[in-house]
């Protein structure tokens, strides 16, 4: 399953017009600087730890206008480190943009 917004659709074709490869590009950039924010999550071990990658990861969200994102590292920033069920919810998202 794609992950599929109309905000992070017009982020992206305002950013690279009419070119699909470099659309490509930015969606791949972006998965994988969720994927690196997340790695960062499982692997906190202290609240500050926690809190930086999920500042990280709530402004590649915004950045990108993917609002469910966004609202998935609020989440994080609330929650204990290493909470498992936010760290599903952000990984099903990753896996989502594939």
């Amino acid at each position: 399953m794609a992950y599929h917004s109309a905000e992070f659709d017009a982020a992206l074709a305002t950013a690279a017009g009419d070119d699909p490869s470099l659309q490509g590009e930015l969606r791949a950039a972006f998965a994988g600087s969720v994927v690196r924010q997340l790695d960062l999550l499982y692997r906190a071990r202290c609240d500050a730890n926690w809190e930086v990658a999920a500042d990280k990861l709530h402004a590649i969200a915004a950045s990108f206008h993917a609002v469910e994102l966004m609202s998935l590292a609020d989440e994080a920033r609330l929650a204990a480190p290493g909470e498992p069920t936010v760290l599903r919810r952000i990984d099903a998202f990753a896996e989502a943009l594939a």
